[in-house]
């Protein structure tokens, strides 16, 4: 693997360094039973559902254990008090953890793949986070419409036809055109095609085969994956294609894209130093936004349509909010979105237990100790297992499996000590771009819920598919359309949450 580093000047060993070079007392970390000599902890593994397994060990093996795969150690963590110890930008950084390390042919040194050392991530980041600030959301908002009413299009056919909709194959539509057209300038006409665009497929294939490397082991990966990695290459270079073609055309446009993030990622110089982005960054933030931006909401979307279609008490109260907050009003405007409270409570919800960036890295930048019993060496490093963070009884309650978009009012967040919500990874290296999510997310969900009422499949139960990112699969819906109702029954907003909504991701200790 390349070479990784933190944030300090002094480069730290090249290479995937195993858990155990960074941690001292790895014997005080438990492991899975009936290892394998050589292999490592495999038995009953399944390689399409690696989450899912070290779920399943995590459970029964406490806050903080260990995996051991063809030699190698991995230390997982999910305590919340070594979670929050973790968070802390002084002792630690994030760690560009195998699985990511895996998409780094194709996205470099974008801003989810870049090490700490390289300067293209600060770079990037303070050329591109005013494409995130409020009046740029603002300005985003009509081309978001724009989408979803291409989504409530095909779903008045699908509906008229008598067909139920495939969730996550029309999110992955929605949110591929929200973040290409918005950011980008760029249609791929996803709404007009009976099949994926070739570059959802490509996309699709590059995030699996990094995913399958991950259960490889390196020496045996060119003779075990040769075909997979032939078509992994061409992969790649499909999207490089697709993204060098919409810079040529916004390059030769006499327009621009009115200040979009490929208009700052061309024209922009940093603010202090002067310097802009090479061409080849460019390429690589463009793939980090296209797939990032929208692969991971596309999931947040369906989890949160499987949980209203199979709770219908709270569909209707979501559903109550939108017709009180939003009215006659036939296009919401973007104040209106952040307003439906109840709604954003369901989407946090499902976040929560469906993170669908399931896991992030951090390494420590010295010589330290984890909430002071584990000693940990500078470079050492712990995944980091969201859902199991998201599960923690301590935090959340016995009943923490189960689906209740009331554990995010305001009197519940605020009860709660910071870093238990972690679907958007933490500190500096926090995903940039999770307020276009929310907004995005949150619109979407008030705009379906305001058009249809949902009906699962009774036989359908649900099942998760891995790909880095997690999707509910198979995952389709009844839809019928509401008619005129009546006036919509109170939705009451208690006073101290009538201002502006605190998140509940990033809040003063974050």
């Amino acid at each position: 693997m390349a070479e990784t580093t933190t944030a300090t000047p002094t480069a730290l060993p090249k290479g995937f360094r195993g858990a155990e070079q960074g941690w001292p007392h790895l014997d005080r970390i438990p492991h899975p039973p009936r290892r394998v000599p050589l292999l490592g902890d495999v038995l009953g593994a399944d390689r399409r559902t690696p989450l899912q397994d070290t779920l399943r060990h995590a459970r029964q093996l406490g806050p903080i254990f260990r995996r051991k795969a063809f030699g190698k150690e991995f230390v997982f963590v999910w305590g919340a008090d070594l979670v929050a110890d973790m968070a802390d930008e002084s002792r630690f950084a994030k760690h560009v953890g195998l699985g990511v390390a895996n998409l780094r042919p194709v996205a470099g040194d974008g801003l989810f793949t870049a090490y700490n050392h390289e300067p293209n991530w600060q770079l990037a980041h303070d050329v591109l986070a005013p494409g995130f600030s409020r009046e740029a959301m603002a300005g985003y908002h009509p081309m978001m419409l724009s989408v979803a009413e291409r989504l409530t299009d095909s779903w008045d056919r699908e509906l008229a036809a008598g067909r139920s909709v495939d969730v996550p194959g029309d999110m992955t539509k929605l949110t591929l055109e929200t973040i290409s057209r918005t950011g980008f300038g760029h249609d791929f006409g996803s709404f007009e095609r009976d099949r994926p665009h070739p570059f959802v497929t490509s996309m699709v294939g590059t995030l699996s085969y990094a995913q399958r490397l991950n259960s490889v082991p390196s020496p045996l990966a060119p003779f075990l994956l040769r075909t997979a990695t032939r078509r992994n290459e061409a992969d790649i270079a499909y999207l490089n294609r697709t993204v060098d073609e919409m810079v040529r055309t916004r390059r030769g446009a006499s327009g621009t894209g009115d200040g979009d993030l490929l208009d700052r990622m061309l024209d922009t110089s940093h603010p202090e130093t002067g310097e802009r982005l090479s061409p080849e960054n460019v390429r690589r933030q463009v793939i980090t936004f296209l797939v990032a931006g929208h692969e991971t909401t596309s999931g947040s979307l369906s989890f949160a349509l499987h949980y209203l279609a199979r709770h219908p008490e709270i569909a209707a109260r979501a559903r109550a909010e939108v017709d009180q907050v939003w009215g006659d009003t036939e296009t919401p405007g973007y104040e209106q979105v952040a307003k439906l409270r109840y709604v954003r409570r369901v989407l946090d919800e499902s976040l929560r237990l469906w993170p669908t960036a399931p896991a992030y890295a951090r390494e420590a930048t010295r010589d330290t100790e984890l909430t002071g019993v584990h000693p940990m060496r500078r470079g050492g490093w712990a995944l980091i297992l969201t859902p199991m963070l998201h599960r923690d009884p301590e935090v959340w309650g016995a009943d923490a499996e189960e689906f209740d978009p009331d554990r995010f009012d305001a009197k519940a967040v605020r009860s709660r000590a910071p870093h238990t919500f972690k679907p958007f990874g933490t500190g500096a290296r926090a995903c940039i771009g999770r307020q276009f999510a929310l907004h995005e997310a949150t619109l979407v969900l008030g705009l379906l819920l305001r058009r249809y009422d949902l009906r699962p499949d009774p036989t359908y139960q649900l099942r998760v598919t891995e790909r880095l990112t997690l999707m509910p699969e198979g995952l389709r819906l009844h839809l019928d359309r509401r008619t005129a109702t009546a006036a919509p029954a109170p939705v009451t907003v208690p006073d101290e949450v009538r201002s502006e909504p605190r998140c509940p991701v990033h809040g003063t200790d974050d």
